[in-house]
């Protein structure tokens, strides 16, 4: 039960987190391209890559933080469905170039966070 509570209000708090950094980075930043969902899945994996790294190396970091931090809160944090829908409203408006670019640069920009999160924890 600990676990699922863990899980749950990670998710909570990293789903409200997202809500209020997706709309400040597109508050701030006017244009199709969707900033702030590429902001919060670049930020949720390298939080991710830090926690599992630490997580891995077993330092001082729990199951239940491991999946607070880690299916609860990078789970509510990031978010694969806005970015399939803003791609496919991406393509609806035909910025086609404009969708391979967040395509791209969500995998690779996000791949590239989980690799520096996991260097970062390793100065822990």
């Amino acid at each position: 039960m600990i676990k699922l509570l863990a899980i749950g209000f990670g998710g909570f708090l990293g789903s409200i987190l997202r809500y209020v950094v997706a709309k400040s980075v597109d508050g701030k930043i006017n244009g199709s391209f969707p900033w702030g969902t590429l902001t919060v899945n670049v930020v949720g994996s390298f939080i991710i890559g830090f926690v599992y790294m630490l997580a891995m190396r077993k330092v001082g970091i729990t199951e239940n933080w491991r999946l607070f931090l880690g299916a609860g809160f990078c789970g509510g944090f990031t978010t694969f469905s806005a970015f399939a829908w803003e791609n496919v409203s991406l393509l609806d408006q035909k910025l086609i170039g404009t969708s391979l670019i967040y395509i791209g640069s969500s995998i690779v920009i996000g791949m590239l966070a989980i690799v520096a999160g996991g260097w970062v924890s390793r100065f822990l």
